[in-house]
């Protein structure tokens, strides 16, 4: 096992190349997904290699719970590593369960709290509008998802422009963005080196939604001018965890995006190897592959040994 059971913790930096990259080169979908994935399986990894080193490095402290055959030095050869080291995971491994738990509680609430809210709203349909001055929306998921929409962002859009905030919310929906966000705000509460991948998620899902908006109304430039006028309405009132269409964050990149020419054929599929993007995501694909070969041996070695000590006992 050696120190490659420490490679977990650190391989997240291999896609952060990916992370800067992806906006430019990739569909917005193919780098949703691919970096969502590419989050998840490293932060699995991260948290599976603060499990070993916590069990393994603290299975000599005097009143553990372990069995005893854990501390055999056939064991501590596997994973050679001292009681501070354990201790100190220890102490990470509650930090992260911690953080994990909080993130999913509050996207629970917020999600559970915007259905309920919704719900209250008698006689309301797909979309509900809401009579406040503060100018949102955003997509709810469920079954049926459902849009919530203010009186106060229906106002400063035109009638063309309204379709366009609609069809992007619609967008949110049917490719439940909502989990993509989920899964990557827990990756980053694992390993703060994923939270980068986090915010490229975050604004690829809005691109997403913006790109296939303008390809339900039609029009470009209709969409830009609407998430540009929904932007100049004032601070958005979107709850976090929640797709929304004038959430906080880069517009100006996605009002440029949309008046420029639609993602070509090459944006649709994996990029070209010889390009930097292309080089970007083999790095990426290559250390989320050493991660989880890294946590599975590690993970298997420790097994094996566990297996064979208590019917050959050392010493």
């Amino acid at each position: 096992m050696g120190f490659f059971v420490f490679l977990p913790l650190i391989l997240p930096l291999t896609a952060l190349p990916i992370a800067r990259l992806a906006e430019q080169h990739l569909h917005p979908r193919t780098g949703a997904r691919l970096l969502t994935g590419l989050a998840a399986v490293l932060g699995l990894c991260s948290t599976l290699c603060l499990v070993l080193l916590g069990v393994v490095g603290t299975a000599q402290i005097p009143g553990n719970p372990l069995p005893d055959a854990w501390a055999d030095p056939a064991v501590r050869e596997v994973v050679p590593y001292d009681e501070a080291v354990g201790t100190v995971s220890i102490a990470a491994l509650l930090a992260v369960t911690v953080s994990v738990a909080v993130a999913g509680w509050r996207h629970w609430r917020v999600e559970s709290g915007a259905r309920r809210a919704l719900a209250a709203v008698p006689g309301s349909g797909e979309v509900v509008v809401l009579p406040d001055d503060a100018p949102y929306a955003y997509a709810v998921p469920g079954r049926p998802g459902r849009i919530a929409v203010s009186t106060g962002m229906l106002a400063c859009l035109e009638a063309g422009e309204q379709h366009a905030l609609i069809a992007h919310e619609r967008a949110h929906l049917r490719a439940r963005h909502h989990r993509y966000l989920l899964l990557v705000r827990l990756a980053a509460a694992v390993n703060p080196f994923l939270r980068p991948l986090r915010e490229a998620v975050s604004f690829g899902t809005e691109r997403w939604a913006d790109e296939e908006a303008a390809q339900a109304v039609g029009d470009r430039r209709l969409t830009a001018r609407a998430v540009g006028r929904a932007a100049l309405a004032g601070p958005s009132a979107v709850p976090v965890g929640l797709a929304g269409f004038a959430a906080p964050g880069p517009v100006p990149r996605r009002i440029a995006a949309l008046l420029a020419p639609g993602p070509g054929p090459g944006l649709r599929g994996w990029p070209p190897a010889h390009s930097r993007t292309g080089v970007a995501a083999l790095v990426a694909a290559v250390g989320t592959t050493v991660s989880a070969v890294s946590s599975l041996n590690a993970c298997l070695a420790l097994l094996l040994v566990l297996h064979v000590v208590p019917m050959n006992p050392l010493g």
